[in-house]
């Protein structure tokens, strides 16, 4: 095989097939899933190996910024190694059953570590093994030059950023954001555009928005619920890449490299695409050393994840559950409510407050609301995309230089826009 036919062979073999892994449901035993979902549930069945490798995750991943002696340096980090430390006493209360029982309830503790820590941290390190195909072959390069005419305009990110996109869609917020910081670590996102990419695609997946649809009853609504979600949630990106903290982030690369350009192109656009990708795919590792790396750094970050995740979902759960904390932020967004004329406007404006602890307390808020205030709060918890119970220390975990004042600030921006955007919507479809 010569090298052009070998870099053919590489692009279009290794691209389908991670194509095929990330994207192209299958049902398998009545489940309709992503391959690599399969594939994780296929994992976390094997006996005791939830209970083993999500108590190992937590513990090493606790105890290694003190092993290594990084948890001070400096004021950010300190805080959350310090907090990480109460995920060992929390993982102590699941696995011997003891401690308040308040915490021992199934929407607690138990929810945190079955629902969250060791479904996030399984698929990780098994995804981060498939995304060398995705990533390494010349497929983001070849999409990249394809929807730049999109991606620049609208979001202000190159035309690679479309595949985050889906990743978050078809997959979870962890894969996109491994491939995300990925892609940032290697000089191909600057730190604006990985911060608008984290914070704008890296909502919860189709699947997860089938569970808040059902609970808040719109199932028999799905399509229409699903449709609307993506373009409030893509509307309110657009809006905050124009908005404070991200418009006026930095345009550096990590570490200062030089950064690797998406480039425009003029004429055929296919045949630049191609051209790309068959560049990369020349200057590419071998798939073994691509799958090792890439293994690596999802075990690193899953170690990053796992305390985090215990640790902040259930400190967060606490305060929303056992504190009026979120009734006195609701009034931050009550002004929005009532002024939209949302039936019950204080009900709408707390679970809007709520989302910031766990995306999905806000419908189980409104469960028993009007019609229209659960079809607007089930948008909104998706499109807000920022929760402390695991999206928040997702990207926490990654090189993504976002301080914990962007997250509010984001998620403030994110929250609001949503309800301006999603209740006019809501109050066509209900009339």
């Amino acid at each position: 095989m010569n090298r052009q036919s070998r870099n053919a062979f590489r692009f279009i073999i290794y691209s389908l097939f991670g194509i095929f892994m990330f994207f192209v449901p299958i049902e398998i035993a009545a489940v309709n899933s992503i391959p690599l979902d399969h594939l994780v549930s296929l994992i976390r069945d094997v006996p005791m190996f939830e209970l083993v490798y999500g108590s190992l995750l937590i513990i090493i991943g606790t105890l290694l910024p003190f092993i290594r002696k990084t948890w001070n340096k400096d004021k950010v980090t300190m805080v959350l190694s310090l907090i990480q430390l109460t995920a060992i006493p929390f993982l102590i209360f699941y696995l011997f059953k003891i401690g308040p029982q308040a915490l021992l309830a199934d929407d607690m503790i138990p929810f945190i570590f079955e629902s969250i820590v060791v479904p996030v941290t399984t698929i990780i390190p098994i995804g981060s093994v498939f995304l060398a195909f995705i990533v390494g072959y010349g497929l983001m390069e070849y999409i990249g030059v394809l929807m730049r005419p999109i991606m620049v305009p609208l979001f202000k990110t190159p035309g690679r950023s479309a595949v985050d996109a889906v990743a978050s869609f078809v997959g979870s917020y962890s894969i996109a954001l491994l491939l995300t910081n990925r892609v940032y670590r290697e000089g191909r996102y600057t730190d604006k555009e990985a911060a608008i990419i984290a914070t704008g695609f890296s909502t919860v997946s189709a699947t997860f928005m089938i569970i808040v649809a059902k609970t808040a009853g719109l199932m028999d609504q799905w399509l229409l619920y699903f449709t609307t979600t993506i373009i409030v949630t893509f509307t309110v990106t657009i809006l905050t890449t124009r908005l404070y903290p991200l418009a006026s982030f930095p345009e550096n690369y990590f570490e200062g490299q030089a950064g690797k350009v998406e480039q425009d192109v003029q004429g055929n656009r296919f045949k630049a695409a191609w051209e790309e990708a068959m560049e990369v795919a020349d200057r590419a590792p071998s798939l073994g050393e691509n799958v090792l790396s890439n293994l690596r750094d999802g075990f690193n970050m899953a170690l990053k994840i796992a305390p985090s995740l215990m640790s902040v979902g259930i400190i967060a759960l606490i305060i929303a559950n056992y504190t009026p904390f979120f009734d006195i932020l609701g009034y931050i967004f009550y002004p929005f409510t009532w002024l939209l004329q949302l039936p019950e406007p204080m009900l709408a404006a707390k679970a809007a407050s709520l989302s910031i602890a766990e995306m999905f307390l806000p419908s189980l808020l409104v469960v028993d609301a009007d019609p229209v205030v659960q079809y607007v709060i089930a948008i909104v918890c998706i499109s807000e995309i920022l929760f402390f119970s695991a999206s928040i220390p997702c990207i926490m975990s990654t090189d993504i230089p976002l301080k914990l004042k962007d997250y509010l600030i984001i998620w403030f921006e994110r929250v609001v826009l949503s309800l301006i955007i999603a209740t006019p919507i809501v109050y066509w479809l209900f009339v």
